[in-house]
């Protein structure tokens, strides 16, 4: 078998063609560059374009110029991708917060104490893009009764502070979903967050969880405002449905 360019480890791959020099296009360069001596500041892209000049100045000597200029090109590099990287995060968060922002819309609209909590448990799941949302309340006594209501969940006294300790919210992810949180949707739940309810000091402890099927949806070092104020809203609409002073 004849062995071709690109099979042979001994036969170096060819960089892309240089295009014929062109004395014409070149003057034509030089002048509109040295009528523009801004253009370098005003695209510094091109500079990754260009093969820095190297100068010959005896053996044992460095050329620190063109060491500059291969520098100055990694750098306008890497500022383009961190540039778009801000891009991202930027349009990422106002996404998430336009989410909110509907969701808490969504609960002021409620009509009852009824709705507000089908519209919790059920249609915000898929406006903000989660698995189960589950309301978590501890029982007043040492029997754990059961609720029929879809989403709420009954725990024993003192589990919101192991699942939370003294943190108001708590991000996790890569988890298994807690049957005592999530119910029969536990086994889908990968990652979660926990957020605390305060709603006033005559009602049980309570939580809010928000678990989903995607490992990272939710991890540590994420911020947690915007799912604090979707909890200050509906601490407030809870004391407003049970008629309890703030």
């Amino acid at each position: 078998m004849t062995r071709t360019e690109g099979t042979d480890p001994k036969v170096r791959k060819r960089g892309p063609a240089k295009a014929p020099i062109d004395a014409a296009a070149e003057a034509a360069i030089m002048a509109y560059l040295e009528a523009n001596p801004d253009f370098v500041e005003r695209h510094p892209s091109v500079l990754r374009a260009l093969t820095p000049p190297s100068a010959n100045h005896g053996r044992g000597v460095v050329d620190f110029q063109r060491y500059m200029v291969t520098r100055l090109q990694n750098d306008v590099d890497l500022l383009a991708i961190e540039n778009n990287a801000l891009v991202h995060t930027a349009r990422s968060n106002a996404h998430s917060q336009s989410r909110i922002h509907n969701a808490v819309l969504a609960l002021i609209g409620a009509s009852s104490l009824g709705e507000l909590i089908e519209i919790l448990t059920g249609d915000l799941a898929v406006m903000l893009d989660v698995d189960v949302i589950a309301m978590v309340i501890e029982a007043t006594g040492s029997e754990v009764p059961c609720v029929a209501a879809s989403g709420i969940r009954i725990v024993e006294q003192g589990a919101v502070a192991k699942w939370l300790g003294r943190r108001d919210v708590v991000l996790r992810g890569a988890i298994a979903g807690d049957p005592a949180i999530y119910g029969p949707g536990a086994g889908l739940i990968r990652s979660q967050a926990l957020l605390r309810l305060s709603v006033g000091a005559r009602t049980p402890v309570g939580m809010l969880a928000f678990g989903s099927r995607e490992l990272d949806l939710f991890q540590e070092g994420q911020g947690t405002e915007l799912i604090a104020f979707l909890g200050a809203a509906l601490e407030r609409l809870l004391r407003a449905w049970l008629d309890l002073p703030d």
